[in-house]
């Protein structure tokens, strides 16, 4: 067989795919596993009783802000990383500027407290649990895009682990902080963002054994 037969052979009966498969896989991924990570949140830890009063504070809109955010550049992210030979290029800004603002309203709240005041301001109450309990949320997600992600074509297995982590743990904020109670942005700034970074850590470890191909 001639090789034009055989490249005429092999393309036989294909299709272009359409432009935007790849977000669509995502986010059927993701609205299989966003629900179930509330319906996890809802069991495991409860809504917040005062939630409709805490909506009124600026710290509820901090905590959904900054895991939103992270999360849309999150999906940006994977969504390129999902492709062989894309780059994040400006989305490094996005995945970056979340937490420098973060940081930033954590600093000023730190400097304008009284250092007495300063420990609870970063440990309050829930310092031991939060980070894990922002990882146990992320798991339906995280497996959720994994699986997105290993039926696509990634070609740096690693970096599109930590995505996919960090994508799950955004939005397992992004669902926590309708339970959790804590009221300090430096709270938020340590263990909010300690909570995301388990599972970026995660995805970059099982993405170099799980999304080899």
């Amino acid at each position: 067989m001639k090789t034009d037969e055989l490249i005429s052979l092999l393309a036989k009966g294909a299709a272009p795919i359409p432009a935007n498969a790849v977000s669509r896989r995502f986010a059927v991924a993701l609205g299989c596993g966003l629900p179930v990570a509330v319906l996890l949140m809802a069991v495991t830890f409860g809504i917040r009783a005062d939630l409709a009063q805490a909506m009124g504070e600026w710290i509820l809109w901090l905590k959904l802000a900054f895991a939103g955010c992270l999360a849309l550049a999150g999906f940006i992210a994977t969504e390129r990383l999902a492709r062989p030979g894309m780059r994040l290029g400006g989305v490094w800004v996005a995945l970056v500027a979340p937490v420098l603002v973060l940081w930033l309203v954590t600093a000023t709240v730190l400097i304008a407290a009284a250092p007495a005041q300063r420990a609870d301001l970063i440990l309050g109450e829930t310092w031991k649990t939060c980070p894990f309990n922002i990882a146990l949320i992320s798991l339906p997600l995280f497996a959720a895009t994994l699986y997105a992600m290993k039926g696509l074509a990634p070609t740096r297995p690693a970096l599109a682990g930590a995505s996919a982590g960090l994508l799950a743990g955004a939005l397992g904020t992004l669902v926590y902080a309708l339970h959790c109670p804590e009221s300090a942005a430096p709270f938020v700034g340590v263990w909010y963002v300690l909570g995301i970074a388990i599972p970026t850590l995660a995805g970059t470890v099982l993405g170099q054994r799980v999304l080899r191909w």
